[in-house]
């Protein structure tokens, strides 16, 4: 019988071609088999050394999120699917650049309209923010 992969072999391999939070390689490693406790063993020893860092994740996809024209509804929605934290999530929104200075530079892009608030509405922009979009457009 072959010898199984032990849990931080599977997560490094895991974590080979892209950073994941601890909720993905739980789940990752649970659906290998892997039991409770060595999963738990292998993420503790895995965020001791660095290897895997909710925060870091939070704050590195938050960010590439809002440079591709994304709103905050949007960005928290992904990262809490992902098994982040709520505080994590809310502090990496918090050190991006304001909703509205991304919004209006996709205004700027796409020109005031109907189209352009639908189109920041679907990116999950804020209603606070369409809002004012509408208003500038009257």
């Amino acid at each position: 019988m072959a010898e199984r992969p032990d849990a931080v072999e599977t997560a490094l391999r895991a974590l080979r071609f892209r950073d994941r939070t601890t909720a993905e390689l739980d789940l990752r490693l649970e659906q290998r088999g892997v039991g409770a406790a060595e999963r738990l063993e292998a993420l503790e020893t895995l965020g001791r050394i660095g290897y895997v860092d909710d925060e870091r994740f939070a704050r590195s996809r938050a960010e590439r999120l809002a440079e591709r024209g994304s709103g905050d509804a949007l960005i928290r929605d992904d990262l809490e699917r992902r098994g982040i934290a709520v505080e994590v999530v809310e502090a990496a929104l918090a050190g991006l650049e304001p909703e509205c200075e991304r919004a209006a530079r996709i205004v700027e892009r796409r020109g005031l309209g109907v189209k352009t608030a639908r189109y920041l509405a679907a990116k999950g922009f804020g209603e606070d923010v369409l809002e004012g979009i509408v208003a500038q457009g009257e």
